[in-house]
């Protein structure tokens, strides 16, 4: 059983990888730089790629290892969905 306090670290992770990606990726976008009056000659690309190819990355391992900490939860919720009589998770 994971403990509330790994959960608690991987959701911080998850939290800080997802917003560096977006802003990163916002930035990074073709059309929209020019929309904040800025040109690629006044942004770090190379550092913004890098930090959203790692920030990505990480993104990815975090979820994944949620996703295996969770696997009993969601084979247990994805069997109760399933069942003819779910009135007990209508509530």
């Amino acid at each position: 059983m994971v403990s509330a306090k790994t959960n608690y670290w991987i959701d911080i992770g998850l939290a800080i990888t997802f917003i560096l990606t977006a802003l990163t990726g916002i930035l990074k976008f073709p059309g929209l730089i020019f929309k904040f009056g800025l040109t690629y000659k006044d942004l770090p690309m190379k550092t913004l790629s890098t930090i959203h190819d790692w920030s990505g990355i990480i993104m990815v391992l975090l979820v994944l290892i949620h996703l295996i900490f969770h696997f009993k939860w969601i084979v247990v919720m994805t069997k109760n969905l399933f069942k003819k009589d779910h009135k007990k998770f209508e509530q």
